[in-house]
């Protein structure tokens, strides 16, 4: 995985969680080349499904300066997020902040309602819309949001194809698709339609089972670049949610307090016990675990407050040792 090495610009911040701030500012930021694209983006991508709606437009704000001036450039949302809503807040900060040119974007699409699935009509639907929420002319990342099965995958990516040669699309990628399907996807890339880089998968600390081994093999073979999806498992792997009491009452909450048993207190607790050994928060290791997996471009993790994000972007700069990442891989495999 080809590496891009970039200096911080700042000197100081604000911001300081249990040190956090001396891992994320005044140091280096070490880049991920997205496989086969010419795209370096930080090893943490900030998810922005809250955006419009466990966080509002100022909250969403914030976190995208907190996270554009600790060294991140990498966001994922959706045309489906908040109806949209996430894709708008992200435009006019770009906007505000002249921050086009120096973000990777990524969105995804299929899920919305104004343009549902991944037929031609769609996908040309789809992208247009996106473009005009989030205010820009390309998008560097398009993800198929889902596998839609009612439409011959040929048709997608001969629609794709267009909007590449249009300019509108720089890269695709694949959320939720299955090893079986990403192989045929290849297959058809080459007869000369595009090529998946990359490809997003549920995958975290309590919930292995979706990537490994066929998706994990799958991506290996073509050299596609891994995005963990739910990377913290809705915040339970954050600490955030220690019973179900804790999970109680919010949004975020209710799609944790699945993880609330036994096994995957087990893990937390392992968690917990490397994370004070190196002074950080467990959603730090957490991130970490994942970024020292093979294939692993970056994990993607949102932030309901500002003063979060510090937490996730430190995992680029957390080394776990052998006995850290064996002890993980023990609890977790359980």
């Amino acid at each position: 995985m080809t590496r891009q090495t970039v200096s911080s610009s700042l000197d100081a911040m604000s911001i300081d969680r249990s040190g956090l701030a001396e891992l994320t500012v005044g140091a280096t930021v070490v880049r991920r080349q997205i496989p086969g694209t010419e795209l370096f983006v930080h090893p943490l991508a900030l998810g922005c499904n809250a955006f419009g709606w466990t966080a509002n437009g100022e909250t969403s704000t914030a976190i995208l300066d907190v996270h554009r001036d600790l060294g991140g450039n990498f966001l994922d949302t959706a045309d489906s997020f908040a109806a949209g809503r996430s894709e708008v807040i992200i435009g006019g900060w770009l906007r505000s902040r002249r921050a086009r040119a120096e973000t990777i974007v990524a969105t995804k699409i299929g899920h919305n309602l104004d343009n549902p699935g991944l037929s031609q009509r769609s996908i040309v639907g789809a992208v247009e819309a996106s473009l005009a929420r989030l205010g820009t002319d390309y998008l560097d990342l398009l993800y198929f949001h889902f596998d839609d099965k009612s439409v011959a995958l040929e048709e997608s990516l001969v629609a794709v194809d267009t909007l590449v040669r249009a300019g509108k699309v720089r890269h695709l990628a694949a959320s939720n698709f299955s090893a079986e399907r990403l192989m045929q996807a290849r297959v058809l890339s080459a007869l000369g339609l595009p090529k998946f880089v990359a490809v997003e998968t549920p995958y975290n600390l309590v919930h292995r089972t979706e990537l490994e081994p066929s998706i994990a093999v799958a991506a290996g073979a073509q050299n596609l670049g891994l995005m963990p999806g739910f990377a913290l498992a809705h915040g339970f792997l954050a600490g955030a949610y220690r019973t179900k009491a804790d999970a109680a009452g919010t949004a975020r909450g209710q799609l944790a307090r699945v993880y609330v048993n036994r096994r995957s207190l087990r893990v937390l607790a392992v968690v917990d016990r490397i994370a004070a050994a190196h002074s950080v928060p467990p959603a730090t290791i957490a991130l970490a675990w994942l970024l020292a997996r093979p294939d692993v471009v970056a994990p993607i993790a949102g932030a309901g407050q500002p003063d979060h994000v510090a937490s996730l972007l430190a995992a680029a700069s957390i080394r776990l040792g052998r006995t850290d990442l064996a002890d993980l891989d023990r609890v977790s495999t359980v």
